[in-house]
């Protein structure tokens, strides 16, 4: 059946094949993203299927793994299939496609461990492959270039080529969206598909390569666990961040508009509109993103993911520290570095900091005048019941003396660091008690 592809189709069915032979590709994941926005917006069907045939690189931990990155990413594929289930199955195509003279058995192949075997070879019959591809257009190959292709090792051990398109067929799937490396794949599984001759032929989509900051293809050899959506899950990114982002990745549905949830990315989408060329993966607009989505959760939800990051610190220190917290991080995972910086163990009451006294008056005041200014500050503690009215008081006295003469000392009085939030933000955490008693264990050693 070779009629010419439509893009209108009854029912799309659409699938994501990955094979489980490492964790997530960051492009494996925006790939599936994709079939999934296309399929759901015309109320298709979408299937899940791991390629699994090849049994000495596959690992199980891995195919957990990617049913754990859709977990997180809470994309709810339509169908979950196996492919080494249809083993018996891509065994009968394949006597099929002998028995037709569509592909023969090569007693002449040098296999990988160095021994003369079997090899099952496609019969190429040398011609001009013509398909519609959504993003890029007409596509014409000349197949004669390609020769007599191995599409299995035996009866028993079909490749990707045979296994990739009898799924397909079995499975009903009209619509392929995948990466632009399966492009040269595509004349090869057009022909094994026009031999078995059973429906018509998928619509193609292939999607432009993810590049890294540098225009290189982001892989995981090269740039290591960063390339895969398990580093960004673990180090505490939001799934609407990351979905929304790697959606952008190569296709906007255009304006000035980025923040879109899922259900605004189904009704937007047109794959039609994708760039045709290799799309840049930006870690810092994706931080952006995490940012925008963490100020969008509510107080419980932030808390509970800063609780999963800080597993050491009780609940009502990290409850009072927290909005101090969100305001430094751009995704969850930065919280572990802050800790081990030491720039949240200080914050807590009762915590036995070191003072580096030279530098308690460094910004303009000199160390006696940090003393009366630390005495007076003191004193407002002494007199004054309420925060505000205390804090009122120290502004006034900035303002007489200058901030740096008043708010540099009772910073780093507080703090013990010269890098941390201003002094009203540490009042308002330390509460007037520890703050006193901070202002009086500096006082002592000067």
């Amino acid at each position: 059946m070779n009629q010419e592809n439509n893009f209108e189709i009854k029912k799309v069915v659409s699938r994501f094949a990955p094979s489980p032979t490492g964790f997530l590709h960051i492009g494996g994941a925006r790939t599936a993203l994709f079939n999934y926005l296309f399929t759901k917006q015309k109320n298709g069907k979408t299937i899940l299927r791991i390629e699994d045939t090849d049994t000495k690189r596959n690992k199980s931990e891995y195919t957990e793994g990617i049913y754990d990155i859709f977990n997180w990413l809470d994309l709810k594929f339509d169908e979950t299939k196996l492919q080494s289930d249809n083993f018996n199955i891509h065994k009968k195509y394949l006597e099929k496609l002998i028995a037709n003279n569509n592909a023969y058995i090569s007693k002449e192949e040098v296999l990988e461990e160095g021994q003369r075997g079997e090899v099952i070879r496609f019969k190429n019959p040398n011609k001009i492959i013509s398909f519609k591809d959504l993003i890029r257009g007409e596509v014409k190959v000349d197949t004669a270039d390609l020769g007599d292709f191995i599409i299995a090792k035996s009866l028993h051990e079909p490749i990707f080529h045979l296994s990739n398109v009898v799924d397909d067929i079995i499975m009903g799937v009209n619509t392929v969206i995948r990466a632009e490396e399966h492009i040269a794949n595509t004349p090869r599984q057009i022909l094994i598909w026009e031999a078995i001759n059973e429906r018509e032929r998928p619509l193609y989509a292939h999607i432009p390569l993810i590049l890294n900051e540098n225009r290189e293809k982001l892989s995981k050899r090269k740039h290591g666990e960063k390339a895969s959506v398990e580093y960004y899950k673990n180090n505490g990114y939001l799934k609407d961040a990351f979905i929304n982002y790697i959606a952008f990745v190569g296709w906007n549905p255009g304006g000035e508009r980025e923040i879109y949830s899922i259900e605004e990315l189904i009704e937007k989408f047109n794959i039609e509109k994708m760039q045709k060329g290799g799309a840049v993966f930006n870690v810092e607009k994706l931080n952006w993103y995490n940012k925008e989505y963490i100020k969008l959760q509510n107080k419980e939800d932030q808390l509970e993911m800063i609780q999963k990051f800080l597993p050491n610190y009780d609940k009502e220190f990290l409850s009072r520290v927290q909005n101090l917290l969100i305001e430094r991080i751009s995704f969850y995972g930065e919280l572990k570095t802050l800790d081990e910086l030491g720039d949240i163990k200080y914050l807590q009451n009762n915590f036995d900091y070191n003072i580096d006294l030279t530098k308690l008056a460094w910004k303009k005041s000199d160390i006696n005048e940090a003393r009366e200014v630390l005495k007076s500050i003191l004193n407002y503690f002494n007199e004054q019941e309420k925060i505000d009215e205390i804090i009122s008081k120290i502004k006034f006295l900035s303002e007489e003396k200058g901030n740096g003469n008043v708010l540099w000392p009772l910073r780093f009085t507080l703090s013990g660091r010269e890098k941390s939030p201003d002094p009203v933000t540490l009042i308002n955490i330390f509460g007037i008690e520890e703050s006193k008693r901070r202002i009086e264990k500096v006082l002592s050693l000067i």
